[in-house]
């Protein structure tokens, strides 16, 4: 069985590289915090698979972050600061996992990498 995580960025926001790879990592992280330990530990067994993704905008974000509460997943979503880039508050991107690939694919395997 397979595991991995997807990292949902807003492609409205047009962040640079550096940013959006600062803000994938906090939903990586917070999401694996929030996830179950079991499923963490699989996951890092077979190499911590990570996956990057278009979303429209912070709707369509929140839309994927909710089917995949609904399904029992671990979620996070990722509020910026607004020191650098984009004014504080800004919902800039989300995690769902880590968790068995075929329950991720299911609901983002549409989306686009990034």
């Amino acid at each position: 069985m397979e595991y991995k995580q997807v990292i949902l960025i807003r492609a409205d926001l047009k962040l640079p590289k550096g940013k959006m790879a600062a803000q994938a990592a906090h939903a990586s992280v917070d999401a694996v915090l929030k996830s179950d330990k079991t499923l963490v530990k699989k996951w890092r067994a077979l190499g911590m698979g990570k996956i990057v993704v278009k979303v429209q905008d912070e709707k369509d974000l929140y839309k994927y972050i909710q089917e995949a509460k609904n399904s029992g997943m671990s979620t996070s979503v990722i509020t910026d600061a607004g020191r650098t880039v984009v004014e504080p508050g800004t919902v800039t991107c989300g995690a769902i996992g880590p968790d068995k690939e075929e329950y991720i694919d299911k609901l983002t395997g549409s989306l686009k990498l990034f």
